[in-house]
């Protein structure tokens, strides 16, 4: 790679082409600060569909992959000071593992979408390979970017709500509520096929960003899960509702919900932790808010880009107080917490930790560990199936 430490951050895309959404998110994320750039990539499984995407782009016919063992190839072959960056992984769940254990042994950085793999097996791999090859692996889930998370996070790791007593995250969707995936939806036929996304329907989709919101911002691990699944959709083969009661370490206790059929419901996504001195609430559909209820106080609404908020809530922000911010520059500060700890290493320093924010490979790894033991808690008469 160049030892020029202010250009662009060259990057490829593995998936996110015609009729994808979450790869169009993702690249308008990483455009939105100027610092990185799409040079390559394989942006289908079907080759042709790839080339054409890449096409759509404007990717050079030459980095314009129709597989992606073949982008990988090539990027190998090229000099060092003309290679990617790093990758962006944005396929189906079912093809994250063998693509990001390719190029992380290969020494390439590595941004992959939620959740990480299938197995722990495979995640467990990832982390020994991030490990030993000391590349930069980040895992994106998005929501640790709104600046009111990490000013939540800041309160409640800095002692503001006391010793922490409940947590509550809830996930609601609409969109399954019927059987769309027989009618040819896309997007529903892979999270519902077990061969693509794996042994997790809605807790896998959203079940997992929940954990992570909440992990993100309490800093607790969960110590054990009582969980009860649902198909709740005739026909459907994976879960589309998942209620869990939940023990984190430390005597907290805790509820998880993560709903695709909750009719009527676009993505509300909400969090809320309960201490001895007060409570925070967070809802993403209102993403610019932090309520903060004190035991002894009225309570009062936080705003983004408030001068008293913390440095790692205001540095997320890119407008002043009142110009609501939301879904892409959550992911934009993701990707520059990515970007911040590769330049670092590019100059040979130590990262700043508040410029590289964002989600790791070991986060990723224990979601996957999450989203296999609430299967197997829904599965087992037991009341309580503990994390180790």
């Amino acid at each position: 790679m160049s030892a020029s430490h202010d250009r662009k951050l060259r990057y490829a895309m593995v998936g996110g082409g015609r009729d994808a959404f979450i790869g169009a998110v993702h690249r308008r994320a990483m455009a939105l600060d100027g610092q990185m750039e799409l040079v390559a990539g394989a942006l289908s499984s079907d080759p042709d569909k790839a080339r054409a995407s890449g096409r759509d782009l404007g990717l050079a016919d030459a980095r314009n992959h129709g597989r992606w063992e073949d982008l990988l190839a090539d990027e190998l072959k090229r000099p060092a000071d003309e290679r990617i960056d790093f990758v962006s992984i944005v396929t189906p769940n079912h093809v994250h593992y063998p693509v990001a254990k390719a190029f992380a042994e290969a020494g390439i950085h590595v941004v992959c979408d939620k959740p990480l793999v299938h197995t722990s097996a495979q995640a467990e791999e990832l982390v020994r390979t991030v490990e030993r090859t000391g590349i930069v692996f980040g895992v994106t889930y998005n929501y640790t970017g709104y600046p009111m998370v990490r000013e939540a996070r800041a309160m409640v790791r800095g002692g503001v709500l006391g010793e922490l007593r409940k947590v509550t995250v809830e996930y609601n969707q609409g969109w399954l509520a019927t059987h769309v995936e027989a009618q040819g939806n896309k997007q529903a036929g892979w999270r519902t096929d077990p061969e693509k996304s794996g042994v997790a329907g809605a807790i896998g989709d959203i079940g997992s960003h929940a954990e992570n919101l909440a992990a993100t911002v309490t800093g607790l691990e969960i110590e054990a899960i009582c969980a009860d699944l649902g198909s709740l959709v005739p026909g459907r083969r994976l879960d589309d509702d998942g209620n869990l009661l939940l023990r984190w370490r430390g005597g907290v206790r805790g509820v998880l919900v993560a709903s695709q059929i909750a009719a009527g419901f676009e993505n509300d996504l909400r969090l809320r932790v309960f201490g001895s001195k007060g409570s925070l609430e967070w809802r993403q559909e209102e993403p610019n808010h932090l309520v903060h209820a004190p035991l002894d106080g009225p309570r009062r609404i936080l705003t983004r880009g408030s001068p008293w908020l913390s440095e790692s809530s205001r540095r997320a922000c890119r407008v002043p107080s009142g110009h609501p911010e939301a879904f892409i520059e959550a992911f934009a500060n993701v990707y520059l917490g990515v970007a911040a700890d590769i330049r670092a290493r590019l100059a040979g320093v130590r990262a700043d930790p508040i410029a590289a924010d964002y989600p790791r490979v070991t986060d990723g790894a224990r979601g996957v560990r999450f989203i296999e033991k609430t299967v197997e808690s829904a599965a087992s008469e037991r009341k309580w199936t503990p994390m180790t």
